[in-house]
């Protein structure tokens, strides 16, 4: 993406910010920072500050170490430094305007939050995703392409691991071959959960020293960062032929609410809306207890972000907009099954998956 780019979504963010009174966006490392600078850097214990006033002025106000990458990163953006012996919180603040509101970057540490709330006068604090988070819910057509292709990237992944064996092998050994295969399909931060038989029922397991036997149902979640945007992908899979009867009525189930997740993620429903579609289907077949968490989140710079799809989120959906799709039942003690694409609003409003890899219950060795 070019500097026009970062430029306009800063003004779109100054224009917000504006509107709801807040004097000044006070961004730190992270998403947030890189979508309004390009600027993507580690948090560390030098404070680096984006310093949006709500008219539209700009600075990064950086580690004097720093300077190169961020000009490189932010061409056109005006970078102020701090040397060693400095006082970055003192320069931020003689940054920020008078009057009104600030908002602080979400994840800012909290050393650096209590040493400008010190310095400005008692004015009120308030976070950042209010003005950023609506701004980054609407992706644009990079921002898609860029989604599709690591959601592309990870499909190719579970294809390889489908033809693959399972049964003998810890799920850790499992777990570094997704890994291993995301690295080569270019992702550059990895995830892999691997579930299996009565692990399955942890949606968050820690893949483990278990080993995969020949009956075993398998959850395997994973994905990463690809060009910075996220992938995220669950497939269940089956050890060996002879799948009893309820862990296909089970998989069924899920694949059917999910089905109804996507037919009800349209541009005007609410976020809420998905949930509960998709939560109705296992209700309706008898496992609501067992589906124990939201039916999707958010996800673009950030794996996990708004739009957060779960009961009580009245967020209208628009084109643009992109976010999981994942219910799962959760049998204690047995076995779990989840299905989980990627998905986006199109221009028409209705929900495109991103990823399009077989979701059926797959037979693997």
């Amino acid at each position: 993406m070019d500097a026009a780019t970062f430029r306009g979504r800063r003004e779109r963010a100054a224009a917000a910010a504006r509107a709801a009174g807040i004097a000044a966006l006070l961004v730190s490392p992270g998403s947030d920072l890189a979508y309004l600078t390009g600027h993507r850097i580690h948090e560390s214990e030098r404070l680096t500050c984006l310093v949006l006033a709500s008219d539209g002025a700009a600075a990064l106000v950086v580690p004097e170490l720093e300077a190169p990458r961020a000009r490189t990163a932010s061409p056109g953006l005006e970078v102020r430094t701090w040397s060693e012996t400095d006082d970055p919180i003192a320069l931020v603040a003689g940054l920020v305007p008078r009057g009104g509101d600030v908002a602080v970057g979400d994840r800012m540490w909290a050393a650096f939050v209590l040493g400008l709330r010190s310095r400005l006068d008692g004015r009120s604090l308030v976070t950042a995703s209010r003005i950023v988070a609506p701004l980054r819910m609407r992706k644009d057509e990079h921002e898609i392409s860029a989604l599709r292709a690591a959601g592309e990237a990870a499909d190719r992944v579970y294809e390889r691991m489908r033809a693959g064996s399972f049964a003998g092998r810890a799920e850790s050994e499992v777990s570094a071959e997704l890994r291993a295969l995301l690295a080569a399909e270019g992702h550059d931060d990895t995830f892999a959960i691997v579930a299996s038989g009565p692990n399955g029922a942890s949606p968050h397991h820690d893949a483990g020293e278990r080993r995969i036997a020949a009956g075993d149902t398998v959850v395997l979640d994973f994905g990463g960062t690809r060009g910075w945007y996220c992938s995220d992908i669950t497939r269940t899979v089956h050890v060996g032929d002879g799948v009893d009867a309820e862990r296909r009525r089970v998989h069924d189930v899920v694949r059917r609410a999910q089905e109804a997740g996507y037919a009800a993620a349209r541009a005007g429903a609410t976020a809420s809306s998905v949930d509960a579609a998709a939560r109705r289907v296992i209700d309706g077949a008898g496992y609501g207890a067992y589906f124990i968490h939201r039916v999707g989140h958010g996800i673009g710079l950030d794996g996990h972000e708004d739009p957060y799809l779960v009961r009580g989120n009245d967020v209208v959906l628009e084109p643009g907009m992109a976010f999981s799709i994942e219910p799962g039942v959760y049998l204690p003690g047995r076995f779990g099954v989840r299905i989980e694409d990627v998905a986006y609003v199109d221009a028409s409003g209705a929900a495109q998956p991103l990823n399009t890899v077989d979701r059926s219950l797959a037979i693997v060795r």
